[in-house]
């Protein structure tokens, strides 16, 4: 048998299509999650207490983003391939598809938000004052359910046609409106009430309804190719409902387990004081802000690799995913390092403690050691098994290393030990050890790579 001649990836086409798909995707994230470090900024220029009520009523927000992720990801992986074979009818079924499971589900976290806040946050925390405070918080921002149900599948439906720079733009304009409502509401600037906590949730709450408004404004009433009747949304067949069920619950469980899983670590660091989960709080939204930003090579993995499969290209999309995972680990490492030298001066905005500057800075620097090795397997969970179809597969792997590995060792480590808080946040990471080598193995194998609407 004759061999097959290694596929070559240029260079130089590829930097040009990142550019072009993935550094808008990275702007919009990096954008959003410096929306959220400067409300904790603000939020946590007025104590630790508000800084720590914040933190952990972000948690129900976290976990709400967590599941509308994970459909809108394993939907992005039909609408990818769909756009591969420029089959836009059934890419808007997608869409149409995503948006009614996503808003169904955001009604299940709205609910409970706005009547029994005060019940939820106390799975979080025993600290009454965090409580108390963060209550309202969660009542008025709750609204941010709703509209996200319906705006991040539209974003992804925009990414997978490659119509990056318009959830870039949308962000800008959220970000801008929130920072100034921020500025307004929290400490009173310019004759507004000075509300604090209650103000940067109703700064958040109008962003967020204002993001849907353009949302809807830039897809239907400037008529962009998604735009298309209300049958086209809605006129689903039970073969495409069943294939993306089918491949998309996992990715849904995925990321709630997972989610649930992060929301659990922080319920183990609230339990240890106020100053320790502060700490965790704000590195966390540091580290956040470098992560969200690199993950989005996984988004371009994903719509990418995606359409080669949509187009038949098999050896080519494995050769493709092979190199932007090596450009991942690259960026991984240099921002590791460059996050654990940017704490260095952020971390002193913080009102903090000696003690709490203290442990933030080193939970920052264990960030970032493993920083690389986080964004190796954030990219094969959220690009390669997703975009071929393999989200079983990727759902034991996150699942089981969050819930069998990372939680047990967080709650061994804080409540039974007793630990320092920058050792805990240390045995958390074990769990990516676990997980980068499972999917190394598994990405090497090839049973990932699958066309996923062939037969619809």
């Amino acid at each position: 048998m004759e061999n097959k001649q290694p596929v070559i990836i240029e260079s130089k086409p590829l930097y040009k299509t990142l550019v072009r798909v993935a550094l808008p995707i990275a702007l919009q994230s990096l954008i959003m999650s410096s929306l959220n470090l400067l409300d904790n900024l603000m939020v946590g220029s007025l104590g630790e207490v508000e800084l720590a009520a914040v933190g952990l009523s972000s948690q129900l927000f976290f976990v709400h983003f967590g599941v509308m992720f994970g459909f809108a990801s394993g939907s992005s992986a039909f609408m990818a391939q769909y756009w591969g074979k420029q089959d836009v009818h059934n890419l808007r079924k997608v869409a149409g598809f995503a948006v009614t499971v996503c808003l169904g589900v955001s009604m299940l976290f709205f609910l409970p938000a706005v009547l029994i806040p005060e019940r939820l946050l106390s799975l979080f925390t025993d600290i009454p004052e965090v409580i108390e405070i963060g209550k309202g918080y969660v009542r008025i921002a709750a609204i941010s359910f709703l509209t996200l149900g319906i705006t991040y599948p539209l974003s992804a439906a925009l990414r997978s046609t490659q119509q990056t720079s318009l959830p870039l733009k949308i962000g800008a304009v959220i970000f801008s409106t929130n920072t100034v409502l921020n500025f307004f509401l929290i400490f009173g600037s310019f004759g507004a009430p000075e509300l604090g906590v209650k103000g940067a949730a109703i700064a958040t709450a109008i962003s967020r309804l204002i993001e849907l408004v353009l949302y809807l404004y830039v897809i239907f009433i400037r008529k962009n190719l998604l735009a298309g009747k209300p049958g086209e949304f809605f006129g689903w067949h039970k073969p495409l409902v069943a294939r993306v069920l089918v491949t998309t619950i996992p990715v849904l469980i995925n990321e709630t387990m997972w989610s649930l899983g992060m929301a659990t670590y922080n319920a183990a660091y609230g339990r240890m004081g106020v100053t320790e989960f502060a700490a965790v709080q704000a590195s966390s939204t540091l580290n956040t802000l470098f992560i969200l930003a690199i993950f989005s090579l996984g988004d371009a993995l994903l719509i990418l690799v995606g359409q080669r499969i949509g187009m038949g290209q098999m050896e080519y999309a494995f050769a493709l995913t092979k190199r932007l995972l090596r450009i991942g680990i690259f960026v991984g490492a240099f921002s590791g390092g460059l996050l654990i030298l940017a704490s260095q001066f952020i971390i002193r905005l913080f009102n903090f403690t000696p003690e709490g500057q203290h442990y933030a800075l080193l939970i920052i620097c264990i960030y970032g050691i493993f920083m690389p090795l986080k964004v190796f397997g954030g990219l094969n969970i959220v690009g390669t098994l997703r975009c071929g179809g393999d989200t079983r597969f990727a759902m034991f792997v996150e699942v089981g290393s969050v819930w069998l590995i990372g939680v047990p060792l967080v709650f061994f480590g804080a409540l039974y030990l007793g630990l320092p808080i920058y050792f805990v946040v240390l045995m958390a990471q074990t769990e990516e050890v676990v997980k980068g080598i499972l999917c190394w193995r598994r990405f090497r194998s090839k049973k990932w790579l699958k066309d996923l609407v062939c037969d619809i």
